[in-house]
């Protein structure tokens, strides 16, 4: 069960070596960098993110750091003032790889050190990444205060007079984990790289569902299995038709029904097409 927690997005700053283009806003695989943080954050019980409005596809809290261009220090402040939770998971908007799995095992990773005050992510280099971290709300308040009362303020400060101070545990990424977007040479490879054979399907189904507002986690296997059975044993365009009208027979089952609704309408179809194929080689 994942720790109950908030989560603060910084989406700020001024991109300066993107030539200032508004880098929350850039889309890697038709979906805004920002967009893509906030799937990954999704079970955070109140999203705060620190710039300035925009539609995103999921309920956010709004606000800005004092002065705006205050730098990530200067943000993080603005966004933890907004939470209440305990836990705060904090992230920078330009991590188009982030995925759930990791946010689960930095939550994790906090939860069984309970000596730990942060826990952050460090890159296939050993390097600390403090703003792809999940952190105890009452330590990190107190650092950020130490810092105003030290500097006169929170702009301008650079991260490690925070994380120097918090006793912190480390969670070891991948390297795609970790990767972000400061130049048009990094955006170009995080776009081929969701092209590659291998992760493209996920991607678009991903992409699909937040378009669509569809939180539902089914087996895609499944349905690949349906599709190919209702090609090879009815006709091709038999297989896009099927997949649809399984989709439609889950919704009439009601939410409640969930993958399972998916599942069991699949299983009927896919024994339905290998019925009519059976009848075919018979016929043959």
């Amino acid at each position: 069960m994942t720790t109950a927690h908030d989560a603060v997005v910084l989406a700020g700053g001024a991109a300066e070596r993107l030539g200032g283009a508004d880098k929350p806003g850039v889309r890697i695989g038709g979906r805004a960098l920002l967009d893509r943080v906030l799937t990954a954050c999704r079970g955070a019980d109140r999203t705060v993110v620190v710039g300035d409005p925009r539609p995103t596809t999921r309920p956010v809290h709004w606000t800005r750091e004092d002065p705006p261009g205050g730098g990530p220090l200067a943000a993080l402040g603005a966004g933890v003032r907004e939470t209440g939770a305990e836990v705060l998971l904090v992230l920078s908007a330009d991590l188009p790889f982030l995925d759930e799995d990791t946010v689960r095992r930095l939550l994790g990773a906090l939860a069984e050190d309970p000596g730990a005050e942060a826990a952050l992510l460090t890159d296939i280099e050993g390097r600390d990444q403090p703003l792809v971290a999940a952190y105890r709300s009452a330590p990190l308040r107190r650092e950020l205060a130490r810092v105003a009362e030290e500097r006169g303020t929170l702009a301008g400060g650079p991260l490690r007079r925070l994380t120097g101070a918090l006793r912190l545990t480390r969670v070891t990424a991948g390297p795609l984990a970790s990767f972000d977007c400061d130049t048009w040479e990094d955006i170009a490879t995080a776009r081929a790289r969701i092209r590659e054979h291998g992760t493209v399907l996920d991607e678009w189904i991903t992409a699909v569902k937040d378009e669509l507002g569809i939180e539902l986690d089914v087996d895609t296997g499944v349905l690949l299995d349906l599709a190919r059975d209702a090609a090879h044993g009815v006709a091709r365009p038999a297989a896009p038709l099927t997949t649809f009208l399984v989709g439609y027979a889950a919704a009439r089952a009601g939410t409640e029904g969930g993958p399972e609704a998916v599942a069991e309408a699949a299983r009927k179809a896919a024994a339905l097409a290998q019925r009519w194929a059976a009848e075919q080689d018979e016929a043959g």
